[in-house]
């Protein structure tokens, strides 16, 4: 058992044998409690009989059928339940298979339909710093996370950076928080009048950013500002809401709660919520329409577009997260985890900041926490913290780079939707446990 191409070649897993409920089980009968749900995917936990039971009936039922060809129904049942929950004017939806594909799709989209709009010269896109979008080239470069772009740069093309809505370390003192999403916000104005007003097709962004700040949501007011700066000057609004979305931050899409509609919408993870790899790309009338009129072609695909399989999970998914009101329930349980939290490390001299919406929490940590001082990257933190988690029984997802791809440490935590308060408690002490013995060495 040596020949799988495993993401660090020197470290040796566990085998994973059986999960039970808010648990990963192991070869040698040792249980993980999914604290990060992989990555912000198994919101359900790992043993929900019935959306294993729809994925056991579609497979004998149908199996496969290419859509270059043939639709299925659960692709079709799907998109309508995610259409009507959608905000805005959303109304189609393109199905992949995570949300790298999903990105590409957007990014790609965004471009056809200038181009059948009459406006060919529109190829500018512009993102945050400190944003993940997703690894495939496309999705690599909207991403403004250094750490993983700089092998990679002279393949990217060529995308703008702006700030991210990074309020506990960038907002100034004398400056309320709506003022400063203001000013941020204020940025991309000034960078699409600097790449040529005609000129930018779209700006793509996390309505509450994940993998690379750690559960970091904009404050009031911010994506308020972005929407009117790209309604005027005629450029699309792209939400990622592949990590946050699909009810993680107490809401189906994460820009509920700002009170914001797309263009573009990206979502995957919890869609599926581990049961089956899917993601989707949705997009408004207006958009398909044009192309739908013009071309009628969208240049673009992959061999398992609306995988019946992935589509029937991911409906019993959408179903279970509605019938047992679980988005009520990530609300409630957020708050709470978010008081533990804060009752555990509110003193703590080397947490600066817990952070986010619904169960998905983010904890950076500091050397100084009065001048919100990251440790030095050699001390190599945020992988101490895994290993002393991932050896105390709980998977939770430390990163570094918080700050700008190099310094700066954080835990993102996005536990499956169905735990209790005796999971907190567990997250909490575990956390709390491998905060402390990595901060020893």
């Amino acid at each position: 058992m040596n020949h799988v191409f495993p993401r660090h070649m020197k470290t040796d897993f566990p085998t994973a044998v059986a999960g039970d409920g808010c648990y990963l089980i192991d070869q040698n009968g040792k249980r993980y409690f999914d604290g990060s749900g992989g990555a912000a995917v198994s919101c359900l936990g790992h043993s929900n009989e019935r959306v294993i039971e729809a994925v056991q009936k579609q497979v004998q039922n149908l199996a496969f059928a290419h859509t270059g060809f043939l639709t299925s129904e659960p692709a079709e049942e799907l998109a309508d339940l995610l259409i009507e929950h959608a905000p805005g004017t959303l109304d189609r939806v393109y199905f992949v298979s995570g949300g790298s594909e999903a990105v590409e799709a957007a990014i790609k989209l965004s471009r056809q339909f200038h181009l059948e709009n009459g406006q060919p010269q529109r190829q500018h896109v512009i993102a945050r710093r400190q944003s993940y979008h997703g690894n495939t080239l496309g999705a690599l470069a909207a991403g403004g996370n250094q750490w993983r772009r700089q092998q990679f740069d002279p393949l990217l093309i060529n995308i703008s950076h702006i700030a991210p809505c990074y309020e506990y370390v960038d907002r100034a003192d004398d400056e309320s928080e709506y003022d400063y999403g203001q000013r941020v916000a204020q940025e991309l104005e000034v960078e699409v009048l600097k790449l040529g007003s005609d000129t930018v097709m779209a700006f793509i962004a996390e309505p509450v950013v994940g993998a690379t700040l750690g559960a970091v949501p904009a404050v009031e007011g911010y994506f308020k500002r972005i929407r009117e700066i790209c309604d005027q000057y005629g450029v699309h609004l792209i939400l990622d809401e592949v990590m946050c979305g699909m009810g993680r931050t107490g809401h189906l899409f994460a820009c509920e709660k700002d009170n914001i509609n797309p263009d573009i919408i990206c979502i995957a993870k919890g869609l599926g919520a581990g049961y089956q790899p899917i993601g989707a790309m949705l997009c408004t009338s207006e958009i398909y329409d044009v192309i739908k009129n013009g071309s009628g072609f969208f240049q673009h695909g992959h061999t398992y577009l609306g995988h019946p399989v992935a589509a029937a999970a991911s409906l019993a998914v959408m179903k279970e997260i509605q019938t047992q009101k679980l988005i009520p329930r990530v609300q409630i349980m957020g708050e709470k985890l978010q008081a533990a939290l804060n009752s555990e490390f509110d003193q703590h001299p080397y947490i600066g900041n817990i952070r986010g919406r619904g169960l998905f929490r983010g904890i950076e940590l500091v050397e100084d926490r009065q001048l919100k001082k990251p440790f030095p990257p050699k001390k190599g933190l945020a992988a101490k913290i895994k290993k002393n988690a991932f050896t105390a029984g709980l998977i939770c997802y430390p990163m570094s780079g918080t700050r700008d791809g190099k310094n700066g440490d954080h835990v993102l935590l996005a536990p499956p939707f169905i735990l209790d308060e005796v999971h907190i408690e567990e997250i909490v002490s575990k956390i709390s446990y491998a905060i402390s013995k990595s901060l020893e060495t």
